[in-house]
């Protein structure tokens, strides 16, 4: 995720990096302009054309396809926001399990170690999961918790967040905690498995296949049809207009294909690596 000051205008605009929709739309941006060019060129040229009131009939599908990109925008914009919202609580869970644990464990017991390993390593499992897939072998190894053990199943995380079941199983019988703290700790430890399910939902669940492809076909029509009308009006002023209408619709639809599916490594991805080192770094501290 890029990090940047809203309030810095003038960089912001004349700004342009490897996610920027312009730069990844230049190549359609250039065949519309030349496609306009050519319809000009044909319309006025050529066949002198002369219709009347041809832009009316775009007026109109614009509003409706504006409203379209409008909750198509909201759409993904949840769906990026509630993962973030689910990631956040991540930090929060880890937190508290971390803090009671610190409570309950002496300073000097293994446990607290081997705790501290397994939490740290099933948020590094979840955020890996959510992307291409766990690499077992970049998970920190304590005690029996090996890369053996890690790869035994294909849901890494539920494989980690079974061996922290089991070490708060072991304490409970061993009386190490007591009915009431195992409560306690359950609850926190739920949290991270509903966490991670509703970041599986999101990324799982992408937007109708028909909204999309209608979408897009829509933008496509409008685009394409628009200089037939546009040309008689405007001349070959239509060619930048045709192509800066082309660059705001499919920049909206760009922007929105990237954030729906918020836990990759895209620009504009949730900041899924700095959230990772800070538990780390808070679960070190704490424990």
């Amino acid at each position: 995720m890029i990090g940047y000051n809203p309030k810095d205008w003038w960089k912001l605009i004349f700004a342009f990096h490897r996610s920027d929709t312009f730069r990844f739309l230049l190549p359609g941006i250039a065949g519309v302009a030349a496609y306009t060019g050519v319809v000009a060129y044909v319309e006025n040229d050529v066949f002198h054309a002369s219709f009347k009131n041809t832009t009316v009939v775009h007026s109109l599908v614009g509003f409706v396809l504006s409203m379209l990109l409008v909750f198509r925008t909201n759409t993904a914009y949840e769906r990026w926001w509630e993962g973030r919202k689910l990631w956040g609580s991540f930090v929060n869970n880890s937190r508290n399990l971390a803090l009671k644990l610190h409570a309950i464990l002496p300073r000097d017991s293994a446990e607290r170690e081997t705790f501290r390993v397994l939490i740290i390593n099933y948020i590094f499992a979840a955020k890996e999961h959510l992307r291409t897939g766990v690499h077992v072998k970049k998970l920190a190894q304590t005690g029996p918790y090996d890369t053996d053990f890690y790869q035994q199943k294909k849901h890494v995380p539920n494989q980690i967040m079974g061996a922290i079941y089991q070490e708060i199983n072991n304490l409970y019988h061993n009386q190490n905690i007591t009915g009431d703290q195992l409560i306690v700790l359950n609850s926190e430890l739920q949290s991270f498995t509903d966490n991670l399910g509703g970041c599986e939902r999101i990324k799982r669940t992408p937007i109708p296949y028909a909204y999309s492809l209608f979408l897009k076909k829509v933008i496509f029509l409008y685009v394409f049809t628009m200089p037939i009308g546009f040309v008689i009006e405007f001349k070959y002023w239509a060619i930048p207009i045709v192509a800066i209408i082309f660059y705001v619709f499919a920049s909206i639809e760009v922007i929105a294909e990237e954030i729906e599916d918020p836990f990759g490594t895209d620009a504009n991805d949730l900041p899924t690596d700095i959230i990772y080192e800070t538990i780390k770094d808070n679960l070190e501290e704490i424990l």
